[in-house]
């Protein structure tokens, strides 16, 4: 279902959440999203997350709602679509060989597509893919059907299914007849209508899409499913339509494929699952699901053929707020069995937004769903969890199918009125004995993308025993290709293949298994390859060995990569400073670690460049890990890592106004102690002299001095980044000395002695607490003719000498200031 920003009568401008309101879903319209620009980048198709052997792969960054479908006739055909990330048709892709995805883009001829993809095979491995449109914002809505006759190779120009004016068409699913009864290849097509009448529709095509019935319509609210399956002897006889009627789930049978459809009188009741929210049955924090059915009918010629299955999220009585039933009807729809629980975790935690597929030639079911089982005290980071069952729903066996957990907030859409988006269902498909399955996350980043991926299950770990291996000519090497582990119901065998990326010229590679053995039947086991060189191989270079393990059907089906390292050897080259620091390899120059090809015997020239670097922070060669010289040859004989290890070294900037520095302008290796420093502590400058008072110091792990005192002119310390030293340096007056360590009671200056006076005398003062003092000389008229003392002082007792002999004879005065203490005195110079 898409995602529309459509304030509903029903609901308030408010944050509606409970567990009791029952969403009114027969007016609730969830189609269509706003665009979002978030585009798959096209290098990512087929990456392949790896955790414990087991594989997810990557697909690209798309908007939700995947879908995903098998070719009968070719288990490693399948097809996967979700919505667009921008206003364009559906994000579509295909593999060919199960493993390798790519994006297609059918011929629309001019419809735009709005979502919702859906799709299926026939019989005859035509491949039909559906996208819902609108023509224009009023309408008229429909849905056109795509068709391929090779794979997804190429598309026949769409047909439109269905168009209908007055209203919005939301979530169509459509299904293919498979089988050889005689409605063999109808295609099947269910949607809920919003428009005039409302109601469940349902349109059909009797010759393989080309044309289509008109609608025909059915009582529901939501949530149109469609299957076939066998009646009695008829294969492809019955035609289920399933959909919601409030609460409950109901459902129509067409025997005559499609021309009519009875009621069954089915009503399956149930507690939507997890708390209403704006309106919508909602998990986590207000992140939307539904109480819609999935539905599928067993057309296998097993024991269970008939069996008709519908899975869905229920609130169940107590605290737990969300679990997956399964109902199942042994006779066509009429009754139905009590619900069984499908997860087997029985805690509060949350599983909900199921999928349901029951594979045509083995009978197996398999669901998928989300589930937050791992998290029991937040209940919130999830996971994709699957179950099979080989007894027709009896009971089933659960799995961890993604390789990580991801918190569905982070890429939830916000709807303003609404609740918040992470896709409105997902996908699976059955193989046989496996089956492949499709959904949403945000393991990459997140930032609001739905990134999309695919995973098998039931499933096999597959790992080898090395990923580089060298070999020469005439030379044998061995790896172990091993199967660590399983999970889910994996009763098949795992068969070992391999292919090489091109062959050499000259010479020949050969691969073999040990005693003949290529196929695991128990678990865990491993087979053991040999790799044998005959002749003289050319070109000596990296030859790329695939490596595949498969089911017997070819599904699942997982490849892991050798390179074969012919008469070669890589070498990895690098700094310990890497994106910072240069060097260079054979006279080219690099920025981070590089990995090289070269044949053995080869003489490659590396470089270390030094000192490199800007500002306060410089790198100097320290040495390359083979000991060799700044610049030196290596004869390759082996695989390995060279790396060139830079130490760094940071700038002390030293500043000082007088003195002679020790240190500083200098770079300083990192966290070696060095000194710096000043002399001497008293300096005459033109006349005046000045005290060495400590440092200020500039960033982390500077020097500064804890006091005034200077007594700190030279310091040893260690750096990690640059710093600066600033001197700092007050005015000193020679003749100033303390005649007493004893600290007076209170601020005196005292009357000088001699007074008269020529040509000096002695002025005595008393200080009670260190600061600045300054003693100033003026003449009669008050006029300031020198600064006998400006300096910072401790307390004591001081005296301080005024030589008179560039001054004429009179009367001076002279002033004390320090802290709030200020006194004068007169005296007379005679000469």
């Amino acid at each position: 279902m898409k995602y529309f920003f459509i304030l509903l009568t029903f609901l308030s401008s408010g944050y509606l959440c409970s567990q009791n309101k029952t969403p009114d879903y027969s007016t609730f319209k969830s189609a269509v999203r706003p665009p979002r620009n978030n585009v798959s980048p096209s290098n990512v198709l087929g990456s392949v997350y790896t955790v414990d052997g087991f594989d997810n792969f990557y697909l690209g960054i798309d908007n939700g709602e995947p879908y995903i479908a098998t070719n009968p006739n070719d288990p490693l055909n399948n097809i996967v679509a979700f919505n667009s990330t921008s206003a364009s048709n559906s994000d579509i892709y295909i593999t060919r060989n199960g493993l390798d995805w790519s994006r297609v883009y059918p011929n629309y001829a001019g419809i735009s597509g709005i979502g919702d993809p859906v799709m299926s095979f026939d019989s005859l491995g035509n491949m039909y893919f559906l996208e819902m449109f609108e023509q224009t914002p009023s309408g008229p809505w429909g849905a056109v059907v795509l068709k391929s006759t090779n794979k997804g190779t190429n598309w026949l120009n769409p047909v439109q299914a269905y168009s209908l004016n007055g209203g919005l068409c939301d979530k169509p699913w459509l299904t293919v007849d498979q089988s050889a009864g005689p409605y063999s290849n109808n295609i099947y097509i269910g949607w809920r209508y919003f428009g005039p009448g409302g109601g469940m529709k349902f349109v059909r095509s009797t010759d393989k899409g080309v044309t289509w019935s008109s609608p025909m319509t059915l009582a529901g609210d939501q949530g149109a499913y469609v299957s076939v399956g066998p009646n009695g002897s008829i294969p492809g006889g019955n035609l289920y339509y399933a959909c919601s009627s409030g609460n409950s789930i109901i459902l129509y049978k067409s025997t005559d494929g499609g021309v009519n459809f009875s009621n069954t009188g089915t009503s399956i009741a149930f507690t939507g699952p997890g708390v209403v929210c704006y309106g919508r049955y909602t998990m986590k924090n207000c992140i939307r699901t539904d109480i819609f059915p999935r539905m599928a009918a067993d057309n296998s010629w097993t024991s269970t053929r008939g069996n008709l299955y519908i899975v869905y999220a229920a609130n169940p009585a107590g605290a737990d707020l969300a679990d997956i039933f399964l109902v199942k009807s042994t006779n066509y729809g009429q009754t139905w069995s009590a619900p069984v629980r499908v997860n087997d975790d029985a805690t509060t935690a949350d599983q909900w937004m199921p999928a349901i597929t029951v594979d045509k030639n083995t009978g197996r079911i398999f669901i998928f769903w989300f589930d937050s089982r791992n998290d029991p005290t937040g209940n919130l980071l999830t996971e994709m969890y699957g179950a099979v069952s080989t007894d027709g729903g009896t009971t089933f066996a659960n799995t961890k199918i993604s390789n990580a957990n991801f918190n569905p907030n982070t890429m939830a859409i916000g709807g303003g009125n609404d609740a918040g988006y992470i896709g409105d269902y997902i996908g699976n498909a059955g193989i046989g004995k496996t089956s492949i399955n499709a959904w949403m996350e945000d393991r990459i980043n997140s930032s609001q993308t739905m990134q999309s991926f695919v995973a098998y299950n039931p499933d096999f770990a597959m790992t080898i025993s090395s990923t580089d291996k060298s070999i020469g000519n005439n030379d044998s090497a061995f790896i172990y290709i091993t199967v660590p582990a399983i999970k889910g119901i994996y009763n098949d065998k795992v068969k070992f293949t391999c292919t090489l990326d091109t062959l050499p010229t000259s010479g020949t590679i050969s691969f073999s298994f040990v005693n003949g053995k290529d196929t695991i039947t128990s678990f865990p086991d491993s087979v053991r390859l040999r790799i044998k060189t005959i002749g003289s191989i050319s070109p000596s270079k990296i030859y790329s060995l695939q490596i595949y393990g498969a089911g017997s059907n070819g599904t699942p089906v997982h490849r892991r990569t050798l390179n074969l390292l012919v008469n070669s050897q890589r070498v990895t080259i690098q700094s310990n400073r890497n994106g910072i620091c240069n060097f260079k390899v054979n006279g080219v120059q690099y920025n981070t670690t590089q990995q090289f090809i070269f044949q053995n015997g080869a003489v490659v020239n590396v470089q270390a460049i030094s000192p490199q670097g800007s500002g306060g922070t410089r790198y100097v060669f320290k040495n390359w890990s083979d000991n060799g010289d700044t610049t030196h040859n290596v004869t390759i004989s082996s695989s390995y890592t060279l790396t060139v290890n830079y130490k760094p070294r940071y700038l002390l900037v030293l500043s000082s106004e007088y003195g002679t520095t020790i240190g500083g302008g200098e770079f300083y290796d990192s966290a070696v102690a060095f000194n710096f420093g000043v002399y001497p502590r008293i300096v005459n400058s033109s006349g005046q002299y000045y005290r060495f008072r400590g440092w200020d110091g500039a960033g982390n792990g500077s020097y500064t001095s804890p006091d005034s005192t200077g007594l700190d002119t030279i310091r040893t310390i260690a750096i990690s980044n640059p710093i600066v030293e600033i001197a700092r340096w007050t005015p000193y007056t020679i003749g100033i000395h303390n005649i007493s360590t004893e600290v007076p009671d209170k601020y005196q200056l005292y009357q000088n002695y001699p007074n008269p006076f020529n040509p000096a005398t002695a002025i005595n003062f008393d200080v009670i607490k260190s600061g600045i003092v300054k003693i100033k000389i003026y003449d009669i008229l008050g006029k300031e003719i020198k600064v006998l003392l400006n300096n910072f002082v401790n307390p004591g007792k001081y005296k301080a000498t005024f030589d008179g002999e560039n001054f004429a004879s009179g009367v001076y005065y002279y002033s004390i200031n320090i802290n709030d203490f200020t006194s004068t005195k007169k005296m007379f110079l005679i000469k």
